[in-house]
């Protein structure tokens, strides 16, 4: 029972980190933790699922403030603004319905980002804030812990399953990273060919 609790602590300390430092892969942390506690106690999937969603709302609160108290200038120090234009979009976006845009973007991968920073510079209401991202925190959490289950119930041992649940996780996020970044590529307007002007 203590090496449990000690276990959903680390998650949620993890969790919470990453949340505010978006270098660590959060959802594998999760997706690793469901898939070995589908293997050592299934009543513990539900208990990952909290402290991934738990972690994940405090760490989108701790940025959200830093953001808002701090605005552009600190965002760009901190390196978590990198992409102007896209910002630009997830700001008109936004503009225009906020809570479905905060709902998603934690199920997008490199979506949670740009639309915390977007919330935050458009200075979204705190209560708008605080109430959206606790059910996109929990969905999200119970979709990477699920992630986790599939890969802990291909393989009979729990070390495969965790193993297997954050390959792909990975494997997703990478997919998803190119995809976009083709898209963007697609939708870029060619430049002007000097030789017609």
């Amino acid at each position: 029972m203590t090496a449990a609790l000690a276990a959903l602590g680390w998650l949620f300390l993890v969790v919470s980190f990453g949340a505010i430092i978006p270098v660590v892969p959060t959802g594998a942390a999760v997706s690793g933790a469901a898939a070995l506690a589908f293997h050592n106690n299934k009543i513990d999937f539900l208990f990952v699922i909290a402290a991934g969603a738990a972690g994940a709302y405090l760490g989108d609160l701790v940025m959200y403030a830093v953001c808002r108290l701090g605005g552009e200038q600190l965002a760009r120090r901190l390196r978590w603004l990198r992409d102007e234009e896209h910002l630009a979009a997830v700001k008109e976006r936004l503009h225009r319905t906020q809570i479905p845009v905060l709902l998603v973007s934690r199920l997008i991968p490199g979506g949670r980002v740009p639309v915390l920073l977007a919330a935050a510079f458009l200075g979204l209401a705190w209560r708008t804030f605080v109430i959206a991202n606790l059910p996109a925190c929990a969905l999200w959490s119970l979709v990477y812990a699920a992630i986790g289950v599939a890969g802990g119930s291909i393989f009979p041992k729990p070390w495969q399953g965790v193993v297997a649940a954050v390959l792909l996780i990975l494997i997703i996020n990478q997919s998803v990273t190119l995809v976009q970044r083709r898209r963007a590529r697609i939708e870029e307007p060619s430049a002007p060919d000097p030789a017609e002007g």
